[in-house]
Parts: C-alpha cells; structure tokens; sequence
C-alpha cells in the first residue's frame, strides 16, 4: 500500500539496519579485546566458567612463585653451607698441621688463633644469614612453602643449627694449641662435617622437591589457561567472516534505506497531478 503517513517499508528497512549495526559493533568489541565473552550478556554461563577457571589460574601460578621463593630461600641458605664447609675443612687441615710434633709452641699458637677466628666465623655466618628476614641456620625452625588451595599442599622444610655450640656443631671447646688437643680436634671436626653434609643434603633434596612442585604446577596453569582459552577468546577466522557478513548487511540496509525513504515522493507525484 502506498502511504504517506507511515513509511512502513523505511521503519523495516531501519530495523534491520540497526540490527546489522549492532551485530558489527560486537564483532568489533571482540576482535578488538580478543575475547568471544565480554560482558555476562555475551555467555553467562561462559563467563561464570572462565572467571572461576582464571581464580584457580591464579591460585596455581601464584603457589608456583611460592615454590620458587622457597627454593630461593633455601638457595641461600645451602650457598652459606658452602662456605661454612671450606672454613670447616680449613680448619680440619690447621688441627692436622697442628698435630705434628715439628711446630713450636709460637707456631702452634698462631694456628690456634686463626682456628678460633674460623670458629667464630661460622657462627657468625649462621646468625647473620637469612632471607626475607628469615634465619634457618641457628634455629631449627621450620618454614611452610604453601602453593594451592589445601592445607596439605606444602612443603616444610625445618631449619638446622650450625652454629658452633654444643646444640649446633660442637666445636666450641675445640682447641689446637698443642699437639695432643689438635689430634683430638680432628676427630670432633669430622664430626662436625658430617652434621654440616646433612643439613647441606637435606637442603638439597627440598629443593628438588620444590623444583618438581614448580614444573607440576607450571603445567596445570598452562592446561588451564588452555581450557579458559576455549571458553573465553574469540576465534579470529570465525569472527572476522562473522564481521564481513554483518558489513555487507549493514551496507545493505543503507542503500535500502534510502530507497524507502523515497518512497513518499512516489505519493506526492500521484497528489500533485
């Protein structure tokens, strides 16, 4: 029906432009922001899903940099043995040179001294190492590394005293001032050693624990950042033909939209005859 009071046909047309238009807007929403679920309209469902999946990728890569921290801790720790190992067998080779009967009682003084400062050394080293102001090398403390969302996901890892006093390496009365003392040191001495070689061990099999921790972790983030991927981001190839569709519809709808829009002069010719 030819009308002048109400352009069905541009009223139509304009519908079906607005909806391509709407169409192309989203298209354009989610090839710019990469992600197929934008807001909960998009997929609520969807978006429920992923944003709990993204919760447990968080939780995941963030006790994996827990883990990676304790190995760090424990890095710095088993660095300190090290060095309390050279001054232990420093000190093992002075008792040794100590304990022969071709140094003078000067000479053996001068080796006692410096026995004594490595003495003092290592307990100075177990004090003062430490990380993130935790000390595990004149304590026997024991240090959660946590890393998901139980109680039971830890690991513990317990501190070892290498200090000099009895509660550490028992070296505190050692002296090699004469030769009968410096015989007796070496004995006390292999002891020590072996007390420094499993707290250094024990530090060592932690950290490969956590290690382990850290590649188990790694690779559940990452299948559940696959996971979250097939639910949240857009498929490019498919969103762009999507794309290209609603352009042609919308460029469609342009042109006839004009030509609905004309459809009233029609009218007015036929009245002004």
């Amino acid at each position: 029906m030819l009308a002048i009071k109400n352009n069905l046909m541009s009223v139509n047309a304009a519908r079906h432009l607005s909806d391509s238009y709407d169409a192309l807007s989203k298209s354009v929403e989610r090839l710019s922001s990469g992600l197929r679920i934008n807001s909960a309209k998009d997929d609520a469902a969807g978006l429920a899903v992923r944003e709990l999946m993204r919760a447990d990728i968080a939780v995941i890569q963030q006790g994996a940099r827990n883990a990676q921290d304790g190995i760090s801790m424990l890095q710095t720790m088993e660095g300190a043995l090290a060095t309390i190992d050279e001054i232990l067998v420093r000190m093992q080779s002075l008792a040794e040179q100590a304990a022969t009967g071709s140094y003078s009682s000067a000479q053996r003084s001068i080796m006692h001294n410096e026995f004594q400062e490595m003495r003092q050394e290592i307990d100075r080293i177990a004090g003062a190492t430490k990380f993130n102001g935790i000390k595990m090398l004149d304590n026997t403390t024991t240090v959660s590394i946590h890393f998901g969302e139980l109680t039971s996901d830890k690991i513990d890892v317990t501190g070892s005293n290498m200090t000099s006093a009895s509660g550490g390496l028992a070296i505190t009365a050692l002296a090699i001032d004469t030769a009968a003392s410096a015989k007796a040191a070496l004995a006390t001495l292999d002891s020590a050693i072996g007390t420094k070689d499993i707290a250094r061990a024990k530090f060592g099999y932690k950290m490969n624990r956590l290690e382990g921790t850290v590649n188990v972790l790694n690779i559940q983030a990452e299948n559940l950042l696959t996971a979250e991927s097939r639910v949240s981001d857009v498929d490019v190839a498919t969103e762009m033909a999507e794309m290209t569709r609603n352009q042609v519809l919308a460029q469609a709808g342009i042109s006839m939209l004009t030509q609905a829009n004309a459809m009233p002069q029609m009218a007015l010719s036929l009245l002004s005859r």
